[in-house]
């Protein structure tokens, strides 16, 4: 045999060493496992948590071994496959919804060499922590340009369910909006359901007929833009840019990067220096933004005005929570100068002034 065949026959071994440690690298890297509540689809809230997913995987490479676990209810089903995923062996399981919480918690209980991580949850373990990111940042500022480019000075909020998330998220953009028009107000329909794009819709419908001619939404399908989109009215998308599913509708989308947790909490595990303390990210941190405005219909001063309100949150000179804020009676909820806490923010269960109607019991 000449030395060609040689040479092929040696990178030929050596390529297939590489490969073989290659593979025992990938069966032996920690696992990193998500449950999802739906299927990541090509917008929302899975979505958005699979993008941030994709983002570690692209990060760790082999160093690493993702698990995906799709349309798991939040239910005691969630349960059994979180118990499961930890028998595999898993470093990290995220539990990317608040209905998975309890479940997930019960199974930490089991396995304290597991980190378990809730999204948008409130309890503490050992081995348990919870990640949110400041949605109502966002909201606030999709308020800002909702103020420019309301003609009815009505706006329409799309509701999911009534926990102190969601009405953050609704008195935040109330917030934003009469910060610069203070004749507007909210209307508010609650579907009771993160995804069902039929009630989402007929939700649309209803709040256009009531004169709502900017909506906003915290449900996870894109039904509220496509109907803006039908009906000629404005709308945001919501967790994701879903400016393709009414693009004649859209305003802008309020975008979640989760990807910015994922990458820097699974390198924590990894070093040993991860903390059970809550974690809660926003603009600061570029985990939140309001992107992909419509500057063909947002005036250049709503864009001025939003840019400046973006800076003030992102250095902290401002916060969406800070006083005076009054309730829908007009009492005085949050005194001038004072701010509500994380703590308060995570219980808030009161409309602020502008928002119509009452939340449900």
């Amino acid at each position: 045999m000449n030395k060609a065949g040689l040479k092929a026959i040696a990178a030929t071994v050596a390529l297939s060493a590489t490969l073989a440690a290659a593979s025992v690298q990938a069966a032996d890297a920690p696992g990193v496992a998500f449950v999802y509540l739906g299927n990541p689809g090509d917008a929302g809230w899975t979505f958005a948590h699979d993008a941030g997913s994709k983002e570690a995987e692209a990060k760790y490479g082999s160093k690493i071994k993702i698990t995906r676990v799709e349309n798991v209810p939040e239910s005691a089903d969630s349960e059994r496959v979180f118990r499961d995923l930890a028998n595999k062996g898993n470093m990290i399981i995220f539990a990317t919804s608040f209905g998975y919480q309890d479940f997930a918690l019960k199974v930490a209980k089991d396995f304290p060499d597991t980190v378990f991580l809730s999204a948008t949850g409130f309890k503490k373990a050992k081995n348990f922590g919870t990640y949110d990111v400041r949605m109502y940042q966002g909201a606030y500022l999709a308020g800002v340009a909702a103020g420019y480019v309301t003609k009815t000075n009505t706006l329409g909020f799309v509701a999911s369910v009534p926990i102190p998330e969601v009405v953050r998220n609704i008195n935040a953009y109330t917030l934003g909006a009469r910060s610069v028009n203070p004749k507007i107000h909210t209307k508010v329909i609650w579907i009771n359901s993160w995804f069902d794009p039929g009630k989402e819709k007929q939700a649309a419908e209803t709040l256009i007929g009531q004169g709502a001619d900017v909506l906003l939404q915290n449900t996870d399908s894109n039904a509220t833009l496509n109907t803006a989109n039908e009906k000629h009215v404005y709308a945001f998308g919501w967790d994701s840019n879903m400016k393709k599913f009414g693009p004649n509708a859209h305003l802008g989308s309020v975008v979640a990067h989760w990807g910015v947790y994922y990458n820097d909490v699974i390198q924590k595990v990894m070093d040993g220096k991860w903390k059970n303390d809550p974690v809660w990210l926003g603009i600061p941190q570029k985990a939140v933004d309001l992107e992909d405005l419509n500057s063909g219909v947002i005036p250049a001063k709503a864009m001025q005005a939003v840019a400046a309100q973006r800076e003030e949150l992102h250095s902290g000179k401002r916060d969406v929570f800070t006083g005076p804020i009054k309730d829908q009676s007009g009492a005085e909820k949050v005194p001038a100068g004072k701010t509500l806490t994380d703590p308060e923010l995570q219980r808030i269960n009161w409309y602020v002034e502008g928002v119509d109607g009452s939340l449900p019991k």
